[in-house]
Order: structure tokens, then sequence, then C-alpha cells
């Protein structure tokens, strides 16, 4: 099976902001909403929702 090449992200592309009225933070990348309660954990489901789509983010 051939391995899938994986497009670099820089993490600069993605949004993150303080979710109001609400503890945590939210990052938002084509189409894509992830929650965490910091923004490292937001980021860090926001790589695995892209690396299903072929990018990888660094």
């Amino acid at each position: 099976m051939a391995k899938k090449v994986l497009r670099k992200l820089s993490t600069s592309k993605v949004t993150t902001f303080k979710i109001r009225n609400r503890r945590g933070y939210a990052a938002i990348f084509m189409n894509n909403l992830t929650e965490g309660n910091t923004v490292g954990i937001a980021l860090a489901r926001m790589a695995k929702a892209v690396k299903r789509m072929g990018y990888l983010l660094g």
C-alpha cells in the first residue's frame, strides 16, 4: 500500500479565538471547527481533523 503524502500547513492559517459565554477556545480552518480548554488543545484537535484531509499542521 502506498503511503499518502501530507501537504504542510502553517498554524498561522488557522484562526483561534476565545469562545464567548463559554469556557475555552476554538480553532477554525477549511470548514472544520474544534474546541478545547486551551489554545494548544484546540490546535491539537485541529491537527487531527486536517490530517484526515491530507494536511500536516506544523
